[in-house]
This record gives structure tokens, sequence and C-alpha cells, in this order.
């Protein structure tokens, strides 16, 4: 039989071979020649490598770019919600949130007060005069600051080619971007001079051009806008020639502007032909009540004429969105 104290000494030793061999095995290249070698060799391969081929330039100029476009999405995303001060801003309405609230409230019991001394004492003339009050205060206000802001932001659209042509010009005949934006707000109409005179005023405190223009987009939510944003941002990341570029973008907003155009012509008869059918009941109901109210006062004044009343009334709401969607376009 053999020694237990042999064995155990034979296997200490094939362990202790085993983990010498490991080691030397790991660590060789480091005390001999080899590592001198292999980082001549890595040396001459990353020497090589520094000649980019045509596709992987092209993948570098790509690289910064999309970074620059994601940067701008998640900031975007980011300040997604609008608040009623920023609302006011788009709208160009110098006021403060205090008096629009006031203006509201006004609005809320003088649509409430005509209604209550119009309708006849009923049970349902309490429920409207409410439900008339709030839309008062909240609906038509609203409504009211969403008008102008579309009307504005529309004569921003209309204008902001022209202003473009104008830096285009400007940075061929050698001004720097800056001076040019600062002629685009002395010189363009409103609302585009402001709000290039804000920017050019942000600047002036410290604030970079990509973010001064990210603020502007802000307060004019528009495509046009953010393809101005990101082209400037663009250039300022990787380069390259800013006043073709931007004459790029200018005839591509004014085939926008052309296409909309357009869309408005081909789309005109539907729509009047959705505001006349959404119109026509309630005008109907409003002149058989000034021309003979006991023929039209059950419905105001019975229960069956309420329920009646309000079915119409989800009918005609469904029939009006249902429209609106047929009308509406994305261009």
């Amino acid at each position: 039989m053999s020694d237990p104290g042999l064995l155990s000494f034979g296997a200490a030793l094939l362990a202790a071979l085993a983990f010498g061999g490991l080691a030397y095995a790991l660590l060789y290249p480091y005390f001999s020649a080899d590592k001198e070698q292999s980082s001549r060799v890595k040396s001459v391969v990353d020497s090589k490598r520094t000649v980019l081929t045509p596709l992987e330039q092209a993948a570098a100029r790509r690289k910064p770019v999309a970074e620059t476009l994601r940067e701008i999405e998640e900031r975007q995303k980011a300040a997604k919600k609008v608040s009623l001060r920023l609302r006011l801003h788009r709208a160009g309405l110098k006021i403060t949130t205090r008096v629009f609230w006031l203006a509201s409230f006004v609005c809320g019991g003088v649509l409430a007060a005509l209604v209550s001394l119009s309708l006849p004492p009923s049970p349902t003339r309490m429920f409207l005069v409410v439900v008339i009050g709030l839309i008062g205060v909240f609906g038509v206000p609203r409504w009211v600051v969403n008008r102008i802001t579309s009307r504005r932001q529309q004569k921003f659209t209309l204008e902001l080619p022209n202003a473009i042509d104008i830096v285009v010009r400007g940075m061929k005949s050698g001004l720097p971007l800056n001076e040019c934006l600062a002629i685009v707000a002395r010189e363009s109409a409103e609302p585009l001079a402001s709000e290039f005179r804000e920017v050019m005023d942000q600047q002036r405190v410290g604030v970079p051009l990509g973010e001064a223009l990210e603020k502007l987009t802000g307060r004019m939510p528009l495509p046009e806008v953010k393809f101005l944003s990101i082209v400037i941002a663009i250039q300022q990341q990787s380069g390259g020639n800013l006043s073709e570029a931007l004459g790029n973008l200018s005839g591509v907003l004014r085939d926008r502007v052309r296409l909309q155009m357009k869309i408005k012509a081909l789309s005109a008869e539907a729509k009047a032909s959705a505001m006349v059918l959404a119109a026509l009941p309630p005008t109907v109901m409003f002149l058989l009540y000034m021309s003979s109210p006991d023929y039209i006062r059950p419905l105001f004044a019975t229960r069956v004429g309420n329920l009646a009343l309000l079915g119409c009334g989800l009918w005609m709401l469904t029939g009006v969105l249902v429209m609106k969607k047929m009308i509406n376009f994305k261009f």
C-alpha cells in the first residue's frame, strides 16, 4: 500500500506545478520580448486604421449629427409640458396669467347671465347655466388664445423663408451669422422680428446660439423652426457650408408653404360643406325658438325632451369630430 503522506506530497507538487504553469503562461508576455513585439504590431495596425475608407469617414461624420439630433429630441421631450404663461407668450399677448384668469371668469359670468336671461324657468336651466359658465371660463378664452397663436405662427411661417434668404445673402457677402440674425431682428416684420430680437438679446447675455434657437423652438413649436435649429446646430458640431444648407432649407420651406396653400384650396369645398352641416341643426333650433317658442319648449321643459336634446348633442358632437378628422390633412 502507498504511503498517505507520499500521496499528499505528490498532489501538492502537482498543484504547485499547475499553478506555476498557469502563472507562467499569463505573465510570460509581460516579461519577454513578445510584449515589445505585440506593441509594435498594435502600433502598425492602429496607424493603418487611421486611414479611413469613405464609408468610415461618412459614418464618423454622421455620428456627431445623430448625437446632436438625439440631444435635441430629448430636450424637447423634457420640455413638452406647456404652461399658461408660455401659451400667452406664443400668442404674443403681453398680459399676465392673473389677468387671463380674470378675463376668463368675466367671460363665463357674461355667458351664464345671457343663458339665464334667455331661457324660461325650467329644471334644466340651472344645469345649462352652469355648463355654459364653465365653457366660458375654461373653453372660450383658451380657444381665443389658440386662434391668435395659430394666426401668429402662420405669419411667422410665411416670413421665415425671407429671413433665411437675408441670412444667406449676408453670409455670402462676408457677414458673420450673428450679424445676419441681427439684421433679421431689425428689418423683418412681426412676429419674426420680436422672436429673433429675443434670440439676439439672449446671445448678448452669454447664451449660445444653439440654445437660443432651441428656446425659439419652444416659443414657436413649428417644424420650420425646428429645421432651422437643427441645421445650425449640426453646422456648429460638424462644420460645412452653412449658407448652402440654409439656402436649401429656404427652398424646402417655400415648397412646404406652396403645398399648404394647395391643400387649403383643394379642401376648401369640403370644409365649407362641413361648416354648413355642423351649423344647420343649431341654427334651425334657434330660429324655431324665436318664431314659435311653445313648439320647441318641450325640449327644455320635459325630461324626455332633455334626454332627446342630450342625445342629439352627442350625435352632433360625434359628427363634427368625424368631419374635422376628415378635412384636416397632415403635410
